[in-house]
């Protein structure tokens, strides 16, 4: 695979393609790629911003018909117990909640090895959308920008990835301690979702890891905790024992991370499922033209990232703690929206 190859990773956002990584420069390179896909530059955001302004305000307000109009994704930072890149870093985090005084359960997501880049942040929000209209507070976490690590970075590095397992899995404990401080929170329903290397941190967190001792938070963890195509030697071996309820989202044409990995592991404690979608790659859940990208196929699936949501979001109802869901007005127009905002 050449160097120009492995950095021009392109992903669907906003009807428009967009690179994901891509650190060139040029008017030449962004021709010849207009002309190479026949569609429109990737660079012309300001042209469609009005388009998707009115899209999010529609979505907004329709959403109000539901289970109450979220409040806008607020950006908020805390210290990372793990720095790693340097002697301290504020980790970063959109914030969004349903409209109410709550208590609320909520959900924290964790990106892959890519970060915060363009088709990520693009699904992030649509889950984001997804999970407040059914009743959540989301935080999406942001672990790579703040150590400088975004880009990519990771990626193109085995070790960046491994040690990314440690100090993400801090971060993880680090983003439940902060939404336990927010009284509209419910302390005792708080999820995790994580993608890829985010999905690895997911199965730490599942098993109950505390990669330091400031780490440890004291009560109980996660109430349960959604993998999305994670590498599955996390687990350790075939026989683990996990102290939250884990479900894990695999692709059967996935090269990056192989669903083989993650079937028939079994836990004694906490369940584990394994949901293998048929067909799917890696990233499966990103709008992605299908494409390899250091060397491994990646693309979108419409079905396993349509399913794969629902699910979630039915895992996580399945194991909350005193909440009255009947008291939450749930819509499938509400979440039809929320889907349409990632295609």
């Amino acid at each position: 695979m050449s160097k120009n190859e492995s950095k021009s990773f392109w992903s669907i956002v906003g009807g428009a393609l967009t690179p994901f990584i891509d650190r060139r420069t040029g008017r030449d390179r962004r021709k010849e790629a207009d002309e190479a896909r026949g569609t429109l530059s990737p660079w012309a955001e300001k042209r469609h911003s009005e388009r998707r302004r009115a899209t999010s305000t529609a979505l907004l307000c329709i959403s109000a018909l539901f289970v109450g109009a979220p409040h806008a994704a607020e950006r908020v930072s805390f210290e990372a117990t793990l720095a790693y890149t340097s002697d301290s870093v504020q980790l970063r985090a959109d914030i969004a909640k349903p409209e109410g005084d709550g208590p609320f359960p909520a959900v924290v997501l964790m990106h892959g090895c890519g970060g915060w880049q363009p088709a990520v942040r693009h699904a992030m929000r649509a889950y984001a959308e997804y999970l407040v209209q059914h009743g959540f507070v989301v935080l999406d976490l942001d672990s790579f920008g703040p150590r400088n690590l975004g880009g990519g970075k990771v990626c193109e590095s085995i070790k960046q990835q491994r040690d990314a397992l440690t100090y993400r899995t801090s971060d993880a404990y680090d983003a439940l301690k902060y939404l336990r401080s927010l009284n509209y929170v419910d302390s005792k329903n708080i999820f995790l979702m994580g993608q890829s290397n985010g999905g690895s941190v997911a199965i730490n967190v599942a098993k109950g890891d505390t990669p330091v001792k400031s780490a440890s938070i004291g009560e109980e963890g996660y109430r349960a905790v959604a993998a999305y195509y994670p590498w599955c030697g996390s687990f350790g071996g075939r026989k683990v024992e996990l102290e939250s309820p884990l479900m894990v989202f695999a692709g059967s044409a996935d090269d990056w991370t192989p669903a083989s990995e993650c079937e028939g592991v079994q836990s004694s404690k906490a369940p584990v499922e394994v949901k293998t979608y048929a067909g799917a790659a890696h990233s499966f859940d990103l709008n992605i033209i299908p494409q390899r990208y250091l060397g491994k196929m990646i693309g979108h699936n419409r079905e396993a990232a349509e399913d794969s949501r629902q699910r979630m979001v039915d895992f996580f109802v399945e194991h909350t703690v005193g909440v009255d869901w009947t008291k939450v007005r749930l819509s499938k127009t509400g979440s039809e929206l929320a889907g349409m905002a990632g295609q």
